[in-house]
This record gives structure tokens, sequence and C-alpha cells, in this order.
């Protein structure tokens, strides 16, 4: 509660007193809400409750304010500015106004036609207020078309004016350079903008059609003779009378095709024809005989029903020039029958004596269509790399897992640690190396070849090993079928070509005569003569090529 002090008092303890009637003494409510919008409301009581008088004007105050004029509270009124200047040209860029129309041509000197009515585009453009005249080309209209009018201002009278677009509307003639063309409508843009500029559109009309282009659109009438064909006869003479043939379907030529076995009915009493196709035990396919159902089949079709919907709508005269008939299915010819070519192997008794009675045919005979099982592919080897022995290098294709070539184990036996040693010189146009010599080692047991070049002193040629034990194939042979040096080809004076390298036999040690002498089936009588007569005459004592080669290149 609120003291108050008593008029003429002052102020102190003792002299104010509470009014017990006012217990509200929060602010007045100004916040609230009005249709859903938030307002301020002006107060109008204050704290305590007490009536404000402060916010209430007089009516004197009300007409005062009332009498004056808004400029004295609010200013001046602001003009909005003025608008930006936009040229013509770049306000209607891009904007055209269509208008379609026709025009009549005479056609002299033809029977067919005396007048032709050629509809055309008129486009008139806002920018520079040009007009152009289009004509649609026709497919196979036989006259020039498409730009009659190439874009420009076109004059409207002779004294100098120009069309505007105010004087192009709906149901008009305008003659342009002589031509009379008659404007029947125009688009929706066009239609819009005149109605903004206040102009007053004329109904649309219908579009003029040329009479020739519609006689010419019209089909042509087809006249049938009728034919004396007794269908009712064919029924009941050819009824229960079924021509079987056995035909083949080969669809190998394409990815998992297989050759098919069908059986082919053609039923004489209606022309229709029927295909079974003819299923082997376990052959993994369902088992539904029929592939096709009993119906006329089309041999030659209309050239306008090539693209017919044939999988949806059924084939009647109309689309088919010619029907399968019975002289159509002969033994040994193929046939086609919606996309699929048969071939006619065989046929039945009954077949073969309808058409030897019919159609005078008498010899048909079955023709054996059984595939022969094709020869064994033979398996070639790839062609040699270069690395290792040429057996070697074919277990890599003979087996998945690759395993060492047989070796003959009594050809080894036999031959174990026996070696013949050859003294040979390099045949080369090199100055340096025709005084360099080796020792050629030929072991019997694996037919293998090793050479071996002894060191010289101050020759300025590091001596040793010159080629591992390995077999060496003749210049004169193929990959395909190596054919490799033997002991028959060794004999003085022979040359021995070493992957390109060319050897020449000088010498050779006593075993090899030995050996020679002792197995002479093995050797030519000119290779033992050589080496008998080369012993004859040399005066020093045989050498002993054995000590030139050390004993893990011997063996």
């Amino acid at each position: 509660m609120v003291s108050h002090p008593v008029h003429g008092l002052p102020f102190l303890p003792g002299t104010s007193f509470k009014d017990s009637t006012k217990t509200a003494f929060h602010r007045s409510q100004t916040l609230g809400y009005r249709n859903g919008y938030a307002v301020v409301r002006r107060p109008t009581v204050g704290i305590g409750g007490d009536r404000l008088q402060v916010n209430q004007l007089s009516q004197a105050e009300l007409d005062e304010l009332a009498n004056k004029a808004p400029v004295l509270t609010y200013g001046q009124l602001k003009r909005a500015p003025p608008a930006e200047f936009i040229p013509a040209h770049v306000a209607f860029d891009k904007k055209v106004l269509k208008f379609d129309a026709y025009f009549q041509e005479d056609v002299p000197g033809s029977t067919e036609e005396h007048y032709r009515i050629r509809q055309v585009n008129i486009y008139y453009y806002l920018e520079d207020d040009s007009m152009s005249v289009i004509e649609p080309v026709v497919e196979n209209s036989g006259i020039p078309q498409g730009k009659l009018i190439k874009r420009q201002r076109l004059p409207k009278n002779d004294r100098g004016d120009h069309y505007h677009w105010k004087d192009l509307n709906r149901g008009i003639n305008i003659t342009i350079y002589g031509r009379t063309f008659r404007i029947v409508n125009c688009d929706k843009f066009t239609q819009v903008f005149l109605e903004s500029q206040g102009i007053e559109l004329n109904p649309p009309e219908k579009m003029a059609l040329d009479p020739y282009t519609e006689l010419r659109k019209q089909p042509l009438r087809k006249y049938v003779t009728p034919t004396d064909f007794d269908q009712l006869k064919q029924f009941l003479t050819f009824d229960k009378q079924v021509l079987r043939f056995y035909a083949i379907w080969d669809d190998t030529d394409s990815m998992f095709g297989e050759c098919r076995t069908y059986i082919i009915h053609y039923y004489l009493m209606d022309d229709t024809v029927e295909i079974l196709e003819v299923h082997e035990r376990n052959d993994g396919r369902d088992p539904f005989p029929l592939l096709m159902n009993r119906q006329r089949m089309p041999k030659v079709l209309v050239e306008n029903a090539k693209n017919f919907p044939q999988c949806v709508l059924e084939i009647s005269d109309q689309e088919v020039l010619e029907w399968y008939t019975a002289k159509d299915f002969i033994v040994g010819k193929p046939l086609t029958m919606l996309g699929r070519t048969f071939f006619i192997y065989d046929c039945d008794p009954f077949t073969r004596q309808y058409y030897k009675e019919k159609f005078g045919i008498s010899d048909l005979p079955r023709i054996d269509v059984s595939k022969k099982e094709p020869p064994p592919v033979k398996q070639e080897l790839p062609p040699y790399n270069g690395y290792g022995l040429i057996e070697d290098s074919a277990q890599n294709c003979l087996a998945l897992i690759p395993k060492a070539p047989k070796k003959d184990v009594i050809k080894m036996l036999m031959n174990d640690n026996k070696v013949l040693r050859y003294l040979a010189a390099l045949e080369s146009p090199i100055p340096e190396d025709k005084g360099r010599r080796f020792v050629l080692s030929y072991f019997l047991a694996t037919d293998m070849i090793s050479i071996f070049e002894p060191p010289v002193r101050n020759s300025g040629i590091i001596g040793g090993k010159y080629l591992g034990r390995t077999k060496v194939v003749k210049p004169d042979s193929s990959m395909e079928n190596p054919i490799y040096y033997g002991p028959s080809d060794f004999f003085i004076g022979a040359v021995i070509e070493v992957f390109g390298h060319r050897f020449v036999i000088l010498d050779s040690d006593d075993y090899v005569l030995k050996y020679m002498e002792s197995n002479p089936a093995q050797f030519s009588p000119e290779a033992l003569l050589s080496i008998q007569n080369h012993i004859r005459r040399r005066d020093t004592p045989a050498l002993e090529l054995d000590r030139y080669v050390p004993s893990e290149v011997c063996f």
C-alpha cells in the first residue's frame, strides 16, 4: 500500500496515511495480441489503479489536430524516382509475334488442280519492326519451300509506310509484294501481347487445306476380284489329311546355339501350319512340345506391314500378299517362318504319295542331317621362347604341373662317363679369334655338348667355361621338330654351329678313335676314315684334352 500525505502537511512520518482500497501497484500492461498480431496499447491507468489524465486529449485538442495538414507532421511527400529508360531493341529483344496464314496460288496448265493453297508462318520481330514469311517444308511437295520473304521491314503502301504490329490481327488480309496473305490465327504469346496493348482480336479461323494434297493423302482403293475358290469343298475333301515334315533349326552360329529337331504339320483342309518340338530324354528343356500353334503362315508381307506389331495383333489378309501353301514345303529346301529358318530333311509316306499325285514330284529322298564328330584337335605347342631346352619348355604346356622330361635310363647307364673330346677353332673374321682353341666335349649319355676354352697366358682373353652342358640344335632344323647334334656329326674338318658361332674340329683324343672303331654303326665311313688318317699323319703324340678340362666341367 502507498502512503499519501495530507494536503498542507509536510511529507513526514506521521503525516501520511495509507489507502486500504488500493491493492494493485504493478505497471499497466501495454503489450498484447489482436487477431493474432502483437500490438501496443496506450496505458490508461497508473500504479495503484489511478486513472492517467496526461494521455487523454480534450475535444479542442482533437479538433485542432484534425485541422492540421499531414505535411506539418510527416513533412513533404517523397516522390518515386523516374523509371530507367530502356531502348526498344533491348526491351523487345527475342520477342517475336507469330501468325498462321495462307495464300492461294494459281496452277495453270494442270488438269488435276487449278489452284494451290500454301500455308505459311508470318513472324513479326518487335525489336526492329521487321517481318519474315516462312513456309513449312512439306515432303515430296515438288515446289521450293522454306523462307519465302527474308527478314526486313515490309512496305504497307505506296506512301512509304511499313507494317506495324498494330496492323496485324486475326481474320484479315495483308498484301506483301503483290501477294495476299490471309491471317487465320496466332500463338498464345502474340494473343497476350496484343490484348495487353488494347487491341481486340478477331476470333480465329480454320486453316484452309490444299485440295490436291488432301486427295493424295487418301488411301488408294483396291479392287479385288472375287475368287472361285470353294473353301467348303476344300474342307470336305481334305478333312483329317495332314502332311508331316521333319525339319531342323540350326542355330549354332549364335552364342550358345544348337541344332534342334522339329515336326511340321500342314493341314490341307484350311492351309494351316503347326510346328512341334521333338524332345529327347534328359535334354534339359520343359516338356512342352508345341512351338507354334496351328495358324496360317504368311510368306510375303506388304511393304508397309513389315514393322507391324505381329506379336500383339493378328495378321489379316490386308497385311499379307502371299500365304504358305503345300507346294512351298519341299524336302531338301530351307523354309523361313516368322523369322526362323527350318531345313526340311524328311517326310512321311502319306506326304510322299500326296506330292507324287498332286505335283508330280516322286523324288523326295531323306537327307542325312546328322553331324559327324569333328576330328580331334591336334595339340600344337607354342613357339620356343629360347630359355632352357625345348623338351623342358614343352612340359609347361603338356601338364598343369610340369614334370621333368623322361630320359633314356638304359642309354645313360651304358654310356655313363663316356665323353668324346675334340679340339676346335673358332671360325670368325676377327683376327684376334683365329688363335683361340676350344675343347668340345660330347657326352654320350645325354647327347649334350659343353665347350671349354683353355686359358692362354698373355693372350688378353679370359679362358674357362665357354658353354655349359646343353643340347645343340642343328641350324637346318626347325624349333617344332628339332634335330640335335649326334656323335656322327663330329669328325676332322666338320663345322659345328653352336648358337650362331661356328667351330671347326681340328683334332680329337685317342678315346674318340677307340669308340668309333668299337661302334662303327653310329658313324659314317667317311667320319671314321678322317679320324684314322689324321692320327696317322700327325707327328706329335695324341693330345690329352681331358687335362685342359676341369672335372666339374666334364661331368
